[in-house]
């Protein structure tokens, strides 16, 4: 089937609608091997009448609910020349056949098959001429339960948009799934205006780099106060980054020290100075992915934070701290300073839900050097506390809109140089791993009547970075994804049931195991053959 990805209406009722400066910087950070997309995977209980013709049901259900998300109906038109961003514009058709698909996995169905098929999944790029998502419905999962796997370029939303676009596609109450179409679904798209050329687009860029150029030399003097006000005080303070570090609450109960701004530079910086230690975590990396997921319920993740004054993120942090350290441990390459996670923070305002990424990065010590996990999660819970002091004010002045004159010539080389020449196998890292986590939905979702299980988040690693553990609240419980590079994180696997572990060390019961969570097995299960396209899965 041809997808008609040439004459379409305009983003915004007749307007050129472009892409903000960190949205663009996902298009250009793009690679065969770092493909700039996050997705989820989702376990359903059987829907009534079981999973013949659900995919094509789920085509169909998307096919009416376009227009309640702009990530669906929306293009990439890139500007001529490549001299600034591209625009978004409207598809004239969406092609569903292409973009909700249908496989089966073989025999018996396990949970470790579904990951490794969709981390093969994730590992492909889109198709930048198309409306920048995909859909697959997997067949085949023991006890007749479906998966459910789908991924959208991080170009069009962050995490928090990303669960708006969820409620786009799924229900809160179970509802009967309507008669599948017997063909395949072509829907057209309503848009007003024409296509836009090359000109006009051209002309619209240039006025939008001028306001972007505009915009931020307003917000600059308010950009430089808040950092001066973070870090200025701190300079030339030998105690700084020691205190920051969480140095008192080495042993449990420790006081946290005042988060004041004195501490700002040290806060910002992670707390731990300004270079990450080497780990096997900081390579470049390949374009072969390994997936894992883990599933801790809410109430016991709650429960840990407030034995101890921490909050939830706290506790997801020491976490992720505890079961590096002993996956670094068992391979004999713990380093003596603490890894460094980078953590994404939100710059959304409430209510907010576009469909772009509104983020910055921050650095959150991990404390893996500290062997007693209490001690560790005390430490976190201290350094948090200065970060989100020293972030308070400079994250609302970060600017999310910058000229892009040029940017894509530049990003893009940037991007070839870093993956080609394999440097970051020669510079030190800036951070180890990236932690993210994300609030999702607290009730349970349903899709055509089939209720969610889980909502596995599955997101990005990167050159110098291979693995990316994602977590999303849902309804009752944690749900994490881990996406790693195989190459350099062949037992992904294993660092979920480190994780799985960690808990259990963090709930002071570690003889346990992984009671109450749903922790993947040590390996993998043995390829038997690769997951294929139904029968008329196209």
């Amino acid at each position: 089937m041809q997808h008609d990805a040439g004459d379409g209406g305009l983003a915004t009722g007749g307007a050129v609608g472009f892409m903000n400066g960190l949205d663009a910087l996902f298009l250009y950070l793009e690679s065969p091997e770092t493909p700039m997309h996050v997705g989820s995977m989702h376990v359903f209980e059987p829907p009534a009448g079981g999973a013949e013709g659900f995919a094509a049901a789920v085509r169909a259900h998307i096919g009416a609910r376009l227009d309640r998300a702009d990530v669906f109906t929306r293009r990439l038109a890139p500007m001529p020349l490549g001299l600034a961003n591209p625009a978004w514009v409207h598809a004239a058709e969406v092609d569903l056949d292409h973009h909700v698909r249908r496989m089966r996995l073989p025999e018996p169905g396990t949970l470790a098959q579904c990951h490794d098929l969709v981390g093969s999944l994730h590992a492909r790029p889109l198709d930048v001429s198309r409306p920048l998502w995909e859909m697959v419905v997997i067949e085949g999962l023991e006890a007749g339960r479906i998966g459910f796997y789908a991924k959208v370029h991080h170009a069009g939303l962050d995490g928090q948009a990303g669960v708006a676009l969820a409620q786009a596609v799924y229900d809160v109450a179970a509802r009967a799934a309507p008669p599948a179409p017997a063909q395949p679904v072509v829907s057209s798209v309503s848009a007003s205006g024409d296509a836009p050329g090359a000109v006009r687009v051209a002309a619209a860029g240039a006025r939008h780099n001028a306001a972007q150029l505009l915009g931020l030399g307003a917000r600059l003097p308010g950009l430089l106060r808040a950092v001066a006000q973070a870090v200025v005080p701190a300079l030339g303070r030998d105690d700084a980054a020691s205190a920051v570090a969480g140095a008192p609450a080495d042993a449990p109960g420790g006081a946290a020290a005042p988060a004041d701004a004195s501490g700002g530079a040290a806060a910002l910086l992670g707390g731990e100075g300004l270079l990450a230690p080497r780990t096997a975590l900081n390579v470049s990396i390949s374009r072969r992915r390994a997936f894992a997921t883990l599933s801790v319920p809410m109430a016991r993740a709650r429960a840990i934070a407030q034995r101890h004054d921490a909050s939830l993120n706290d506790v997801v942090l020491a976490a992720c701290g505890g079961a590096l350290r002993e996956w670094l441990l068992a391979r004999g390459e713990l380093p003596a300073e603490s890894l460094l996670a980078a953590m994404p923070v939100s710059l959304r305002r409430a209510g907010d839900t576009s469909s772009n990424t509104q983020a910055m990065m921050a650095r959150m010590t991990l404390a893996t050097d500290l062997a007693d996990p209490l001690a560790r999660l005390h430490r976190i819970r201290d350094a948090s506390a200065r970060i989100k002091g020293a972030l308070r004010d400079v994250k609302s002045a970060v600017p999310t809109e910058f000229p892009s004159l040029g940017l894509p010539w530049l990003g893009n080389a940037l991007a070839a140089v870093w993956g080609r020449g394999r440097l970051a196998n020669r510079l030190p890292p800036l951070a180890n791993v990236i932690v993210s986590n994300v609030p999702g939905p607290a009730v349970p979702l349903y899709l055509l009547g089939a209720r969610m299980l889980h909502y596995w988040p599955v997101s990005i690693p990167y050159h110098g970075v291979a693995l990316n553990i994602t977590v999303q609240s849902y309804a009752g419980s944690l749900d994490f994804g881990l996406i790693a590079c195989r190459r350099a994180v062949p037992d992904v696997d294993a660092i979920a049931l480190r994780l799985a572990q960690a808990f259990d060390a963090l709930d002071g019961d570690p003889e346990r195991g992984a009671a109450g969570i749903d922790a993947p097995p040590v390996r993998p299960a043995r390829r038997r053959r690769r997951a294929a396209p139904s029968r008329g899965a196209r």
